[in-house]
């Protein structure tokens, strides 16, 4: 076998193969073998059938075309690695020239992975915002607990803002009540916004065995999106009392006797969580630089691809879940459909850069991934699928994505790697140390994130 490869563009070759016919021999001995098993012939055992007869009876043409069919896969395989090419999806394969006895010749088109060069990049610098817990913070956090662990008392008296009212539905669409739209006993809170628009003004003012009606839009059921008359009866009024910020209730929420270490450790947890956030936000911006430093050729068919991936993941698991088709995401969004196209494009080019830049890093800076770096990703992937760490790589390795959750991994370390070489001064001016932080776990999350492979269940299951 010959070949040849030209370059059609930085992202495109065009492989030219030459295969002699005797290196056809094998496939076509199976193409007989095959056809042998699927016809009969008067006077002939099934499987027994000579060549000759099949070529008779079948035409010689029939089996060619077999074991073309079965050869091409095999000798387009040993031209891509005789060349030392990385592809990308499949070929467009054209057979020119196939002369019984003589030779096969045939030309495959594929994309590749561009040729990238990783530029110095110790110089990158960025900003990112101070670690700063204030005293609104604090309270707001110990205000949230102190919800949490709020009680409810039955009050006789008209139902006011933040009381918790139970309370009886009917919806009517064009006079009929809906079959969907009756509901007996439900909690709600006046002023969480959890139910129908228009309900907190329709129930504010009213006491137990009071009625009121309002038209509101509904937001689910078989009458979605349409306007109806609804009917809310409250059946009981109850007033949330706070417990009292005291030490008596430091020990009732927390493990702590005082209220002061209960606070002095949500102050410190709220620093954990900023200096998280302000990880991340370094490792985004460092990888934005990044890809600025870049020149990173998209193949048009890989992005096409993504495009429609990324269309599919979102209408089919993410929407699909919520209830909502994309019509409806895009009016809640105030989007148009060009709106969605061009920033989801946008996002396509900006993932598969991202993974192109940093596997070019991964392969430069010779990176691997162990064994325990990948069960403890597996694990963490497992734990936001909702799903068994079991469960969840049985669907990998069932799904053949091992080999992507290792990428995943390894652009993470390439990413920590770049980070680390980077300066990241917060809005004070001060240097910011991010060595105390899991730099390749939360980096392995900001390039999901930039290449929108965050829910690896949902390709688990697509």
């Amino acid at each position: 076998m010959k070949s040849a490869v030209e370059t059609l563009n930085p992202t495109r070759v065009r492989l030219t193969v030459e295969v002699p016919f005797e290196e056809l021999k094998d496939s076509l001995d199976a193409a007989y073998k095959k056809i042998n098993q699927q016809v009969t012939v008067k006077g002939f055992r099934k499987g027994k059938i000579p060549a000759r007869v099949i070529d008779q009876r079948f035409g010689r043409g029939a089996v060619l075309e077999e074991a073309v069919n079965d050869a091409l896969p095999k000798f387009y395989t040993e031209a891509v690695n005789e060349a030392e090419l990385n592809v990308l999806g499949q070929p467009e394969v054209d057979i020119t020239e196939l002369k019984d006895g003589e030779t096969l010749n045939f030309t495959a088109e594929v994309d590749i992975r561009p040729e990238i060069e990783i530029p110095d990049y110790s110089g990158i610098e960025v900003e990112v915002d101070a670690v700063e817990v204030t005293d609104e913070d604090l309270e707001k956090s110990v205000e949230q607990l102190r919800e949490r662990f709020a009680s409810t008392s039955p009050v006789e008296r008209a139902a006011a803002d933040g009381d918790v009212v139970t309370i009886d539905l009917e919806a009517k669409v064009d006079g009929e009540t809906l079959e969907d739209g009756v509901a007996s006993g439900v909690s709600y809170t006046i002023g969480s916004g959890e139910l129908l628009e228009g309900i907190d003004e329709a129930v504010t003012g009213l006491e137990a065995d009071g009625e009121a009606t309002f038209t509101s839009q509904l937001k689910g059921g078989s009458a979605e999106g349409k306007d109806a008359e609804v009917t809310v009866k409250v059946t009981q009024v109850a007033a949330r009392e706070l417990p009292e910020l005291d030490d008596e209730f430091a020990q009732l929420a927390s493990e702590f006797d005082t209220l002061d270490e209960l606070k002095a450790d949500s102050r410190k947890r709220l620093e954990n969580m900023k200096q998280y956030d302000q990880a991340t936000q370094a490792q985004e911006r460092v990888l934005e630089k990044l890809l600025e430093l870049v020149e990173v050729p998209v193949p048009e068919k890989l992005l096409e691809d993504e495009v429609q991936t990324r269309k599919h993941n979102l209408v089919n698991h993410q929407l699909g879940q919520m209830g909502l088709d994309l019509a409806k995401y895009l009016e809640i969004q105030g989007k148009s459909e060009e709106d969605f196209e061009s920033e989801t494009r946008e996002q396509a080019v900006k993932g598969i850069k991202t993974q192109f830049v940093l596997d070019a890093l991964v392969n430069k800076e010779k990176l691997n991934v162990s064994q325990e770096e990948l069960t403890e990703h597996l694990m963490r992937r497992a734990q936001s699928s909702g799903m068994s760490p079991d469960q969840f790589a049985q669907a990998v390795v069932e799904g053949g994505q091992v080999p992507m959750l290792v990428g995943e991994v390894a652009r993470g370390k390439a990413l920590a790697v770049v980070v680390e070489a980077a300066t990241v001064k917060d809005t004070t001016g001060e240097v910011v140390d991010l060595s105390d932080e899991d730099e390749t776990e939360s980096a392995t999350d900001v390039v999901e994130a930039a290449e929108g492979t965050e829910g690896a269940e949902a390709k688990t299951e697509a």
